[in-house]
């Protein structure tokens, strides 16, 4: 147990060092782009020849990060995790039914249907849980002849399950017992993790159930076992290595605000679902970015917990030392309704890690959110932030402002290997979701992995990764120093440098898939640091870049110390007014255009909440 300042707060606490001071420098990675036939011929000469692989490793400039001076003077950090301990652990909350319960949304505001709406016509009897699901899985079940018109974003769908669900709920409703916020709600889960009477294939055409089979992860049976309804696994990118969700083997989701894009990934196919109004909540995991990226480019807010801090017992994660499971909803209440729930530590026999975390209810009952002591400091790192383009940079300074506006001050701070760390991020990543998978495997897979794979399987040596390895405890080092010099420190970025990321060969890269290694490494550019060193992070919505008189969102995202994901919650709050300083009658006209509001005057028919699961996205995807 480290102490910090004097007082123990935390397990496994990085050495509060300050890290080396050196001039910030990056160069775009050299890496061509394959589609088509030269992808499939490209895949198997990289999959297949050593010395190709070699050629292609060099080009990604991977080696920088042996070539870091003083490497060896950091010992390496295997594992992220940092456990924040709370000196009242005896909570008053017992449930989630004793949670706050989300607020209904101001009349005639633009913004999606929340829990608060779903939970007040229940209770009103205008609305019940079976005639959401059945109006929903009408909308997103494949087994159907046509398919259903938002299927391409759901692997499946367990019907009888889902409806037994629902009527139950329907029938809490009408004894006046319901469970609490989340009874009733409809939501849906990355095929990332184990559900009872689902497969778990990883977005690919192999099943990864195993000996799990029948079992459902620990935080997704938190959300059950408040009473929320899961109506089918969301699609999302094949083992979660890349970051537009482009999946030829299921079918790839388009933006639900421009169908020219993509949706984001890996969790698209979650990011789709809230942020085409089919569901307020849905399950992601972000290895990378991908909860925040899809929330960044579909308009909604998502969650990266602390690592380990959620529990997806018994899902073993495939990319363990970066990868963790948390929400994405399409409002702020609802983030942290569903992050509160399923962040309830597992049991310590079944994930020890998670079971040391403190409870997000004892959290909100020792200190409640609005007596939460809060410095208010955003950092920035101004180099860093020229990185993105010049819409994100537009949204990002309007955002800045409103937050300098709010009574926050802006410090400038300096992170050093920004650069390398992302490709020590990256080579991480690669060789840990390699070693999840056989060689055999390997010809399985899609063109774009069968050269991730590949390269991951064969070209990363003991040096590499231990070097990989020893830069992240430098990081997490000196993002202690960081936290320790400026205690509430939240790290201020966009979510992505880019504006979306358009489906530059149309349709034949969605049959075929695409290889655009350089867009992949930018679209990381800001998200990877949360992952690598463990730190929780948000994305927030913040603006829309246009493109050909179609909007497409753009988030920004902060990141906190180990265990804040409470002050994330509250940044996210303070900043929910940078919307309004986006053309509210057009944004507003756009929703209603697209079914994701409920139009004036019409609040209190459930006619109107319902049809955003028959009418969603009228004239999209």
């Amino acid at each position: 147990m480290a102490s910090v300042n004097g007082e123990a707060r935390f397990i496994n606490y990085p050495e509060i060092r300050e890290g080396p001071s050196v001039p910030y420098k990056n160069e775009d990675q050299v890496i061509p782009v394959f589609r088509g036939i030269p992808l499939a011929i490209g895949a198997s000469l990289i999959s297949n020849v050593g010395f190709v692989q070699s050629f292609f490793w060099r080009g990604a400039g991977f080696g920088v990060i042996r070539e870091i001076p003083n490497l060896d003077q950091y010992s390496a950090r295997y594992d992220p995790t940092v456990i924040p301990i709370h000196g009242d652990e005896k909570s008053t909350l017992s449930a989630a039914s004793s949670l706050p319960a989300p607020q209904a949304r101001r009349k005639g505001e633009a913004g999606y249907y929340t829990t608060a709406d779903y939970h007040a016509l229940y209770r009103s009897g205008e609305l019940t849980p079976t005639a959401v699901v059945d109006a929903l899985l009408s909308v997103t079940r494949r087994d159907t002849e046509p398919p259903g018109k938002h299927s391409v974003a759901f692997l499946e769908c367990a019907i009888e399950k889902a409806r037994a669900a629902a009527d139950a709920s329907t029938q809490r409703y009408k004894n006046g017992k319901p469970l609490g916020p989340l009874d009733g709600i409809p939501v849906t889960v990355k095929d990332e993790v184990h559900m009872e009477g689902y497969r778990r294939t990883l977005g690919t055409k192999m099943d990864f159930t195993g000996e799990s089979a029948g079992s459902t992860s620990w935080c997704v049976k938190k959300w059950e076992d408040s009473g929320a309804i899961v109506i089918g696994k969301s699609t999302m990118h094949e083992l979660g290595l890349d970051t537009t969700n482009n999946n030829p083997n299921f079918g790839t989701p388009k933006n639900p605000h421009n169908p020219d894009y993509y949706c984001g990934g890996s969790s698209g196919g979650s990011g789709y679902a809230v942020g085409a109004g089919l569901v307020p909540i849905a399950l992601g995991a972000d290895g990378g970015g991908s909860i925040r990226i899809p929330s960044s480019f579909c308009g909604v807010w998502g969650l990266k917990p602390s690592h380990s801090r959620v529990s997806g017992s018994p899902t073993v994660s495939i990319a363990s030392t970066v990868g963790v499971l948390g929400p994405i909803a399409s409002s702020i209440d609802d983030l942290a309704l569903a992050y509160r729930v399923m962040a309830t530590p597992a049991n310590p026999s079944e994930d020890p890690n998670s079971a040391a975390f403190p409870n997000p209810l004892s959290e909100l009952t020792s200190t409640p959110p609005e007596s939460r002591p809060r410095n208010k400091t955003i950092g920035i790192m101004r180099d860093w932030l020229d990185r993105a383009e010049p819409a994100v940079r537009s949204t990002f300074n309007k955002a800045l402002d409103f937050y300098r506006s709010q009574g926050y001050t802006i410090i400038d701070i300096s992170i050093p290997y920004i650069p390398e760390g992302a490709r020590a991020h990256v080579l991480t990543i690669m060789a840990e979701i390699a070693s999840a998978l056989s060689p055999s495997q390997i010809n399985n897979l899609t063109a774009p992995n069968k050269v991730l794979v590949s390269m991951g399987m064969y070209q990363i040596s003991s040096q590499d990764f231990l070097a990989a390895q020893r830069l992240r405890g430098l990081l997490m080092s000196h993002l202690a120093f960081l936290f320790q010099k400026h205690p509430g420190l939240l790290i201020f970025t966009p979510t992505s440098p880019i504006p979306g990321w358009k489906i530059a060969g149309g349709d034949a890269d969605l049959v075929r898939g695409v290889s655009d290694g350089k867009s992949s490494v930018r679209n990381m550019e800001y998200v990877w640091l949360a992952n690598f060193t463990g730190c929780p992070a948000i994305s927030c919505p913040a603006g829309y870049a246009e493109d050909n008189g179609h909007r497409v969102p753009i988030g920004v995202m902060a990141m906190a110390e180990w265990g804040a994901e409470e002050d994330l919650i509250a940044f996210a709050r303070d900043g929910e007014g940078i919307l309004d300083l986006v053309d509210d009658k057009s944004v507003a006209e756009f929703r209603e255009q697209k079914g994701l509001t409920i139009p004036r005057g019409k609040e209190s028919k459930w006619e109107d909440v319902i049809g955003n699961a028959k009418n969603l996205v009228r004239g999209g995807s």
